[in-house]
């Protein structure tokens, strides 16, 4: 298969080598630019592809201060322009020329003004997108250089052939034969076989690296880590509108809005659902020039978030494009794909060209005030995501999958924003649900490779958005290791959807004797009412530390999610302020994860030591005692009457920690109750 993809790559990038190479065109500096002048435009404008030009007259410039960019005024005409209704949402980055020198980037209009009055980003205010620092793509698992991989493939397979033939004695002629094929069939073959090349590329190099990244990540275990706030997008002025949208493709409304939501977009930076992906390939063989429409990207497959544009200025493989920002992000690790133009809509200040993100041809590295640049045949690190809902309610059931840009920035919300869309367009509803959603994270943040997490969920109005916080909660502290760069291999979800509501309350809990030794294990029959249902009583073993204290010990019986209230939790509730304690501040990302991987599930009930809000009287520990032996007693009575079904906690292969027991249920536990015993290492 490595041969296969080899090969694959080694011809695709073979074939790409005869494609035709544009150089940078001459450009107008700003200050050579006077009113008056007058030029032309190009951009594609409908499904033909072909672009197309219209007139561009200079209005003059315009300084917005000192340490702004300064705009150049421009007023278009012609039957292009005027067929289409102005200038739209997502001609930015189309080319204007005056007298065959390039001027700039079509970049803004003024919102509620005349659609065919815009601004011009200068040339020369973007040519320093090339040279600026690109310290991104450079993860322990970035995708790795095509052509260098594709030149030391062909290397091995010409050295492989020599042995061959040396070894079985074959001919120049039959060699001959065997690559005597037409031009016509060998590009045939490149393009069938450069189709599968990408993904298993990235799968086996992943695969070879991640052995290697486990053990650097124990050798190198961090000593300490705070998790950094996640910071919201750049809001574009509102004044201005740039003629460029961001785009959701894939997204069902509710998603659409999630998503917004948890990346923090604002009033002048809207995801819109004007938009969308064709099947998302790679191509090796891509080639733009100015005028070409041009897409960026954040996640590409099922779902695809990102915004398309035009190309302003090629230089070789490198392209700049929009005039504006993408997300205003600075130094990126973006997708840039090809587009496809569907049509032109138009209207006062908001008309758009609607466009169709395509094929990956290569990364974008910067995403500044004055546009976006990139290299093509150059691809950006990835973090493959597969996720599975089945929806029992309705027998439904899909699996989707996605590459997300290696962004730490965005990671985390755009991987628990893919999991919500997958339920909410899988699920025909999931208000008044219960979901169970667990996901596999890899990564060198934990020593065995892999993060694990599953948990059980009730809501009545969205219970997707709760259910995937957790997947969010992991991944971010992944990415929020201040100490190293912690890599993610891949992600993979697995949900499912239940109608209506799966919780249960804790009755009682009544231990089978209650004077026990220290390490003795005795049986806490705990009876549950789940909604609507029977009772169930479930018998759980817990065994009494064995360096627990004569006297009483006030147990805590309670679900899982019921986190046991601390002093900082409740000044934390009081004050509405996030607080961490010394320990949490001064923990490792793996201590983070493994705290995380602890906790309680929501189906789970916990039996731990439970703190008394007092020390209790010797006369106020006997009443407790009694009153523990006589529900003992009357559930006892209770049952021989009425027996009812018991379940027994199975073997539990995963050590907990000591005076504690845990048993899952099909069911979320929603409260906690009390119970105790009277420790006596003198006891029978």
């Amino acid at each position: 298969m490595k041969k296969a993809v080899a090969l694959g790559i080694t011809m695709a990038l073979w074939g790409s080598s005869l494609l035709p190479v544009s150089a940078m065109d001459e450009i107008w500096h700003t200050s050579e630019i006077a009113p008056g002048m007058s030029g032309t435009a190009y951009t594609v404008v409908d499904n033909s592809g072909e672009i197309r030009d219209f007139a561009v007259d200079i209005v003059g410039t315009v300084d917005n201060g000192k340490g702004s960019t300064p705009m150049i005024m421009a007023k278009a005409s012609g039957p292009v322009v005027e067929q289409a209704g102005g200038i739209l949402q997502g001609m930015s980055g189309s080319p204007v020329y005056v007298d065959g020198k390039l001027v700039g980037a079509v970049a803004m209009g003024l919102k509620d003004m005349t659609p065919y009055t815009f601004f011009i980003t200068p040339i020369d205010e973007m040519l320093p997108l090339w040279s600026m620092p690109d310290t991104k793509n450079k993860t322990h698992i970035q995708t790795f250089d095509l052509k260098k991989y594709a030149a030391d493939k062909e290397k091995e397979k010409q050295e492989a052939a020599e042995k061959e033939k040396k070894d079985e004695g074959k001919s120049a002629d039959d060699t001959k034969a065997g690559a005597d094929k037409t031009a016509e069939e060998t590009a045939e073959e490149q393009r069938e076989e450069a189709k599968e090349a990408v993904e298993e590329s990235e799968r086996v190099h992943r695969e070879e690296a991640f052995e290697d990244i486990i053990a650097a990540a124990i050798a190198n275990a961090p000593q300490s880590v705070d998790i950094a706030s996640q910071s919201g997008l750049h809001v574009q002025t509102p004044t201005f509108v740039p003629k460029g949208r961001l785009f959701a493709a894939g997204f069902d409304s509710a998603s659409l809005k999630y998503l917004g939501n948890t990346l923090g977009l604002t009033d002048g930076t809207q995801l819109s659902a004007l938009g969308g992906a064709e099947t998302a390939g790679t191509r090796f063989d891509a080639w733009l020039e100015p005028g070409s429409p041009v897409g960026v990207a954040i996640v590409c497959g099922d779902f695809t978030v990102g915004a398309t544009g035009t190309v302003t200025a090629t230089d070789g493989d490198r392209i700049l494009a929009f005039g504006h920002p993408f997300l205003h992000k600075g130094n990126v690790n973006y997708f840039m794909t090809d587009a496809s133009i569907v049509g032109t809509i138009a209207g006062q200040s908001n008309g758009m060209k609607i466009a169709n993100v395509g094929n990956i041809i290569g990364r974008v590295s910067q995403d500044r005030e004055t546009g976006i640049a990139g290299t093509i045949g150059e691809f950006p690190s990835v973090v493959p995501m597969k996720i599975h809902v089945k929806d029992e309610s309705l027998g439904r059931e899909q699996s989707y999958a996605v590459r997300i840009a290696y962004d730490e920035d965005y990671l985390p919300q755009l991987a628990a924003g893919l999991a919500y869309a997958a339920l909410s367009k899988t699920s025909d509803t999931l208000g008044e649900s219960t979901a169970t959603l667990g996901f596999k994270v890899r990564t060198n943040a934990v020593p065995s490779g892999t993060f694990e997490r599953k948990n059980m969920f009730y809501n009545t109005t969205d219970v997707g958005q709760v259910a995937v916080s957790e997947l969010m909660q992991a991944v971010g502290t992944v990415c929020a290791d201040a100490t190293k760069e912690a890599d993610i291999i891949d992600v993979q979800v697995d949900a499912t959807i239940q109608g209506g509501r799966q919780t249960a309350t804790l009755v009682s809990a009544v231990p089978e004797k209650t004077t026990v030794r220290p390490g003795e294990t005795v049986n806490i029959k705990t009876t549950i009412q789940p909604y609507r249902k029977d009772k169930e009583t479930l018998t759980i073993p817990y065994t009494v530390p064995k360096a627990q204290r004569d006297g009483l010990l006030n147990l805590d019986v309670r679900g899982g999610g019921m986190i046991p209230v601390s002093p900082l939790l409740l000044l934390q509730q009081s004050t509405g302020i996030a607080l961490q304690s010394e320990d949490e501040k001064s923990q490792t990302t793996e201590a983070k994860l493994k705290s995380l991987g602890d906790a309680g599930r929501n189906n789970e009930i916990i039996i731990a030591p439970g703190a008394a809000a007092q020390p209790l009287t010797e006369k106020e520990q006997q009443r407790v005692l009694r009153e523990t032996k006589e529900a003992a007693e009357r559930a006892a009575a209770e049952e021989r009457e009425h027996p009812k079904k018991i379940e027994f906690l199975k073997d539990d292969k995963k050590a907990l920690p000591e005076g504690q027991a845990k048993l899952e249920t099909n069911y979320i536990i929603d409260n906690v109750i009390h119970t105790a015993l009277h420790v006596d290492h003198k006891a029978k």
